[in-house]
């Protein structure tokens, strides 16, 4: 049997492709391009900030590209901005807006703010935990939805109140669940 070492490649070459099309608007200057003399610095010595300046750009238009950051994508990023990848891991993992794991067509934000919770905004949780078969922080195995609770959707007069994608849900009760979801 012959190896499959230079198909693993390729695939991954082809993965990536997408990638290499975003990393190419983003430059960054070779050691020649930046005036050492001037900056009194060693050749090893590029001003970090010089690449470090498009980590989140990158990063934003990567998981808009794949969904999500897997991990040969933070990998090849890391070497492209000649970064560690535990740097590049530590900003993905700070921010909220990035995300490690594959999501949901359909991303369901579930309020849990002062007044959706007094009014219910647990019930609310519970029934789509149930409903979904997933608990918050979870995407359904079928890729269709990711549920997840947040700290105030600013609509605290629509208490309890969600969202799902870019549309808003209020004055919501648990029997309200199923009809919502099967608009999606």
């Amino acid at each position: 049997m012959a190896c499959q070492c230079d198909n693993e490649k390729k695939n991954i070459e082809k993965y990536l492709q997408p990638l290499e099309e975003i990393l190419n608007n983003y430059q960054v200057p070779a050691e020649s391009d930046i005036d050492l003399k001037k900056k009194k610095k060693k050749d090893s010595e590029i001003d970090p900030l010089t690449k470090k300046k498009f980590l989140i750009p990158v990063l934003q238009e990567a998981q808009d590209e794949y969904g999500y950051l897997p991990e040969e994508v933070l990998k090849r990023i890391a070497d492209f901005l000649e970064l560690s990848l535990s740097e590049v891991y530590g900003v993905v993992t700070f921010y909220t807006q990035f995300h490690l794991q594959p999501r949901g067509k359909n991303i369901i934000r579930i309020c849990m703010g002062t007044a959706c919770h007094v009014r219910g905004g647990s019930q609310i949780l519970n029934e789509m935990e149930e409903q979904l078969g997933i608990s918050s922080g979870e995407t359904t195995d079928n890729l269709k939805f990711t549920l997840e609770t947040v700290a105030c959707i600013g609509a605290c007069g629509l208490a309890p109140v969600i969202m799902i994608n870019d549309g808003t849900y209020g004055r919501l009760t648990p029997d309200k669940v199923p009809e919502i979801l099967n608009e999606y």
